[in-house]
């Protein structure tokens, strides 16, 4: 399958531990998927959020099309997420639980439709950041030792 991969939220696996991941469509508008295609989206503040049986996607960043004119569409609406109900029901039920949330991971174009990677995350203690950026740091140090040899 032909993926193209539009947008990535970076700071998610510095910010949170990630859990469970899931695929998901998007409903979209006529300018907004032109301007996923061109590229122009961004997730740094985007989440989900569960609304009795619906998932939105809340706070992502799809700009403006140039060319639409007047029928252009407001660049953070919030956008449904196309989710069978027993996964919704799913990301209820881990949701509900203290700290725990829906984070977007990636959007990206899967055989010409939208589609975007949500995944169950609890947030990080600064404590926990540091750890990852001393293993990573240390991961990157072996690297360098190996090559080097």
């Amino acid at each position: 399958m032909d993926i193209k991969v539009v947008s990535r939220n970076r700071k998610a696996s510095h910010e949170y531990f990630l859990f469970d991941q899931l695929e998901a469509g998007l409903v979209l508008n006529g300018s907004e998927i032109k301007s996923i295609r061109a590229g122009q989206m961004s997730l740094a503040e985007a989440y989900v959020q569960i609304d009795g049986n619906e998932a939105w996607l809340i706070d992502a960043h799809i700009a403006p099309y140039d060319h639409s004119g007047r029928f252009n569409h407001d660049p953070r609406r919030p956008r449904k997420l196309l989710l069978h109900k027993k996964e919704i029901i799913k990301l209820w039920n881990n949701v509900r639980q203290k700290g725990t949330t829906i984070i977007p991971i990636m959007v990206y174009l899967k055989s010409g439709r939208a589609k975007i990677q949500i995944a169950l995350a609890k947030g990080k203690k600064l404590y926990d950041k540091r750890q990852s950026i001393a293993k990573r740091d240390s991961q990157r140090d072996v690297e360098r030792q190996f090559r080097i040899k």
